[in-house]
């Protein structure tokens, strides 16, 4: 029973029906790639149709379906239109991500709601859109693709850190209620991955790998239908263990850290 795989396994993406958001750049951008080369169909979605062009680069297998994520009616849109295409999805991967580097004391209205629009409320709006056709076809998987940065409070995350712990909730209470209607539910919290969104960092990054590697632990996981994809593990098992002490302990790490930065 504890070496049944949490989730579905993807033993072949030939043909595979995958709706991928924030394929334009970084983690997103590298698994649409990847998974064009094994087959899969991909629909690309993001704000800038030229960026997913270029990553489309004229396959047949993929669609792209430009939309605003924080856009309520996008998604009844480009859910329409995908419906009339292929009929129904497989697969949806929720990697769209805003971050900037703000200490608590540095923070604004205006950067607080786009942050909390992209990496949050964009994933519920998507929800509400396409859990309806894959309850009723009792098949299909969700991915959300969270953080290291939502397991504690780290530094120089004041926003970014607690919409990705609000995914790593999400993802669980999905899982509970998804599961037994025979749906999959994939949590992935990357480490360090170097994207446009961590170039600005002026901190050190431990253990940062690239856009391609994250893409091939997180396909990798998926296939092997785990529940929680973290990489990479010389980190984010350090991350977790942090996470498991006890406040006094655990606060007082946190405060030397926010210390040196």
């Amino acid at each position: 029973m504890f070496l049944t795989p949490l989730n579905p396994r993807w033993s072949d993406w030939q043909g595979k029906r995958v709706w991928l958001i924030g394929a334009s750049s970084g983690i997103g951008a590298a698994i649409a790639r990847d998974l064009l080369k094994q087959g899969a169909r991909v629909a690309l979605s993001a704000r800038r149709r030229d960026a997913l062009m270029a990553v489309a680069a004229g396959s047949v297998s993929a669609c792209v379906l430009p939309m605003d994520v924080t856009d309520p009616s996008a998604w009844h849109s480009a859910h329409q239109r995908l419906t009339q295409v292929w009929g129904g999805v497989d697969l949806v991967i929720f990697c769209a991500a805003q971050y900037e580097q703000i200490r608590s004391w540095e923070l604004h209205a205006d950067r607080v709601h786009a942050t909390i629009q992209t990496n949050l409320a964009s994933v519920f709006y998507g929800l509400e859109v396409i859990l309806p056709g894959l309850i009723s076809q009792r098949n299909g998987s969700i991915v959300l693709v969270a953080s290291v940065a939502g397991y504690l409070g780290l530094p120089n995350a004041t926003v970014y850190g607690p919409t990705k712990a609000a995914l790593i909730n999400l993802a669980e209470l999905l899982y509970a209620e998804l599961h037994p209607k025979g749906l999959g539910v994939y949590l992935v919290n990357p480490g360090f991955v170097k994207t446009k969104l961590t170039a600005g960092n002026t901190f050190p990054m431990p253990a940062l790998i690239s856009t391609d590697e994250a893409a091939r632990e997180i396909l990798y996981g998926i296939e092997k239908g785990k529940f929680e994809i973290h990489f990479p593990k010389r980190f984010t098992l350090l991350l977790k263990a942090l996470s498991l002490l006890p406040y006094r302990l655990r606060l007082a790490a946190l405060v030397r850290m926010m210390g040196s930065r």
